[in-house]
């Protein structure tokens, strides 16, 4: 099993985009040291708390700041685009850094309805955009209309993303690596890896099925520090379903006091997903979620207020990915 990072760029409470831009690249360069394989950052849209809209450009800054570690999209939505337009960008990062840059495609909109007019969406034809894109980045195709130039040839790995069965089923249909969003939604999970694996059709990019799963880690030296760490995360979650998303709040001393025992309720089931605490907590879990879904790479999530404490909780947490068995490093 290989681990990755997957970052949304967090906008702290008393900070802006700018020192959140800052503090991602100081964080892959770290998951790069630390033996991550790859650094995903995700498509939003109309959050303050997220700084990474421009999902490509920000993809583009990291890659530069690095030298080894793999830089994709986790993932760009594409009913937001067209397949040419991401294969154009794609292609361009994969030409300026070859071998090093992820496509991650999903299909939701990562916005509301409102910033779905404001991107002028068109039609949802997920699947049929898919494979168009693909096209894009393979071998010169004699007489093809339309060709991405950059993108022809540089073969950039596409992963389907999910948090439903419906991207289980086409990424096995299309014989495509699948990564399942366990670390916010995760009640499809049992059903989602399984119904991939006995699906899949091996196909010119994957002979055989390669799950990811996603998962909130807040390490730290103590288990009360690590929890004190995810009431960010739960106030931001809490804050998101109330419809007032708003930058990474700081953490709280209790955080039913701060949003309501049922909401932390409602959001601790959204979370459950995640590793929390010391070292030896979340080896704990990182172990049990290993053995339970037997993913082919796990890819961590850690929405923390504090920089240096994001980057503590990653240094912790590859140090434990590094000692378990059957775990290996970049």
């Amino acid at each position: 099993m290989l681990y990755s990072v997957l970052d949304l760029a967090p906008v702290p409470e008393g900070t802006d985009t700018r020192a959140a831009i800052a503090s991602s690249v100081e964080l892959a360069k770290l998951a790069e040291g630390a033996g991550y394989t790859r650094y995903w950052l995700a498509e939003h849209h109309n959050m303050p708390g997220i700084a990474s809209a421009a999902t490509s450009v920000l993809i583009g800054h990291i890659a530069d700041a690095t030298r080894t570690i793999r830089v994709g999209a986790g993932g760009i939505m594409l009913p937001n685009h067209a397949p040419l337009a991401i294969a154009e960008q794609f292609g361009t990062l994969a030409t300026i850094h070859p071998n090093r840059i992820d496509l991650g495609l999903g299909r939701a909109p990562g916005g509301d309805m409102a910033v779905a007019r404001a991107l002028r969406r068109g039609g949802d034809n997920f699947p049929e955009d898919v494979v168009e894109l693909m096209g894009y980045f393979g071998d010169a195709r004699p007489g093809a209309p339309v060709a991405a130039h950059p993108g022809q040839g540089t073969h950039v790995p596409v992963y389907i993303l999910g948090s439903s069965l419906y991207g289980a089923q086409l990424a096995a249909q299309l014989g495509l690596p699948y990564a399942f969003a366990s670390h916010f939604a995760p009640d499809a999970l049992d059903q989602a890896a399984q119904i991939y694996r006995e699906r899949f059709t091996p196909s010119q990019y994957l002979d055989r099925p390669y799950f990811m799963l996603a998962a909130n880690v807040f390490a730290a030296d103590t288990d009360a520090e690590g929890a004190r760490l995810a009431t960010s995360m739960q106030q931001a979650f809490a804050r998101l379903r109330t419809g007032v998303p708003g930058k990474l709040p700081a953490p709280v001393d209790d955080i039913e006091a701060a949003i309501g025992a049922d909401m932390t309720r409602a959001v601790n089931q959204a979370l459950r997903v995640s590793a929390v605490g010391s070292k030896a907590t979340i080896a704990k879990t990182l172990t049990a979620l290993k053995d339970r879904y037997q993913p082919n790479e796990m890819i961590l999530a850690s929405q923390i207020w504090d920089p240096a404490a994001r980057q503590h909780s990653l240094r912790l947490a590859a140090e434990v990915l590094g000692q378990m068995d059957g775990v290996r490093a970049a």
